[in-house]
Formats: structure tokens, C-alpha cells, sequence
């Protein structure tokens, strides 16, 4: 049975997550704040992570960071916030989704299962090593290297990478990219894709103002070189 750890301050709208999760056949862990969640998180590692930004005691943004430098668990983020900038800071913390409140039920769990199946579908991939100058892909065990150093990429930021690298040489648009590595509509919200593509130029390139593995094509995407 796979674990969720939800974590939601609102206790009615964490009980009726919690029954509808449970109805999908999910193991709920819950926590009402941000202590709480690390604490259950840490000693109960869970499978999925579904968290709320607005906390008591530890906000959910850091939280997911905390999280995000100890395990590789797919983080989905809740937050009644409709700024751009809290939806870019959670998905630079190394949350992999985002929902903004109010949101429906059915969106939820179409969320959930994408992310699960995601998760899943990279666990069964062969074991394919891909190696790119310094840079090195373990797709079978969903490890990335530069130098022989372990990088942390989270679910999104992995599949974004091998995806980037098996279409090397061509141009990828926004929209493609969503589309593959997201596997639904995004509301072209096509900032997704940036703010991941950032992150990466942070952790894979020597200077990410000056890449020399993932190109921008300006107004159409980008390209692994």
C-alpha cells in the first residue's frame, strides 16, 4: 500500500482528503504543522508527500526543503496563494507539483496517480547508463553525476535532464516538455518548465549564466547541446 504523508492545518479539509485518499486504496499519514511533519517524515518515510505552504511552527516551503536534502520523495504542494512567485519558490525548493487553492477533489487525485505512475515508470526503466562530458545518467537507478559527484534532482528535475538528453541536438518547446514529463494540461503555465530548467543549470553547469549542456532557444524552448 503506498504511503502519503498529508499535511494540512485545515482539519476539514484534511479530513476530506484523508477519506477520499483512503477511498483510493492509500496508507494517510497526517500532520497539523510543520514540526510535526518533518518529525513523521523522517521517521516514517512516506511515498508521496502532499504539503500545505501555510503552516503553524515550520512553514511548508521549508519543510520541503529540509525534506528535499534527505529523501527523494515526490512533493506535491498546496498553497492559497495565486502569486507567481509562490509557485516558482516551491518548485525551486524541489517540490515536483503544485495545486492552488480552492482546487477540485478530481484534479487532486489525477495528481496524485500522475505522480505515483511517474515514479513508477522510472523504477522499471532498464539499466541505462548515459554519459554527456562530465555528466553522468543512471537511468535504471535515477542517479545523476558531474564528476563523479552525486547530484540531488528530484523526480521532475531527473526526468526533465533524461529527457533533454535523449533528444540531444533538438529543440524541445515549452509546451513538449510539459506535455512529457508533466502528462497533462498546466494551464500553459509554461514557467514550470524554467524554473526547473534553472535549477538544473544550477546543479549541472560550471556556470549556469553560460551553459554548455542545456541551451535556450529563445522563444521556443531549449536544447541539450
Amino acid at each position: 500500500m503506498k504511503k502519503i504523508l498529508l499535511v494540512e492545518d485545515d482539519r476539514t479539509l484534511s479530513n476530506t482528503l484523508n477519506y477520499n485518499l483512503q477511498k483510493e486504496g492509500y496508507e494517510i499519514l497526517r500532520a497539523f504543522d510543520g514540526e510535526e511533519a518533518l518529525n513523521i517524515a523522517l521517521a516514517h518515510p512516506p511515498n508521496l508527500l502532499i504539503l500545505d505552504i501555510m503552516l503553524p511552527k515550520l512553514s511548508g516551503l521549508e519543510v520541503c526543503r529540509i525534506l528535499r536534502k534527505k529523501m527523494n520523495v515526490p512533493i506535491l504542494i498546496l498553497t492559497a496563494k495565486v502569486e507567481e512567485t509562490d509557485k516558482v519558490v516551491g518548485l525551486e525548493m524541489g517540490a515536483d507539483d503544485y495545486m492552488t487553492k480552492p482546487f477540485s477533489l478530481r484534479e487532486l487525485l489525477a495528481r496524485v496517480h500522475a505522480l505515483f505512475r511517474r515514479t513508477e515508470m522510472a523504477a522499471e526503466k532498464e539499466d541505462t547508463v548515459i554519459t554527456e562530458g562530465k555528466l553522468r545518467l543512471d537511468l535504471g537507478r535515477h542517479r545523476a553525476f558531474v564528476d563523479d559527484l552525486p547530484l540531488d534532482l528530484p523526480l521532475k528535475e531527473f526526468e526533465l535532464l533524461a529527457l533533454l538528453i535523449k533528444n540531444k541536438g533538438q529543440t524541445l518547446s515549452r509546451e513538449q516538455l510539459l506535455e512529457k514529463i508533466w502528462g497533462y494540461e498546466y494551464e500553459g503555465d509554461t514557467r514550470t518548465v524554467d524554473v526547473h530548467i534553472r535549477r538544473l543549470r544550477t546543479k549541472i553547469e560550471q556556470n549556469p549564466s553560460c551553459p554548455i549542456y542545456i541551451f535556450t532557444v529563445r522563444g521556443i524552448g531549449y536544447r541539450f547541446g
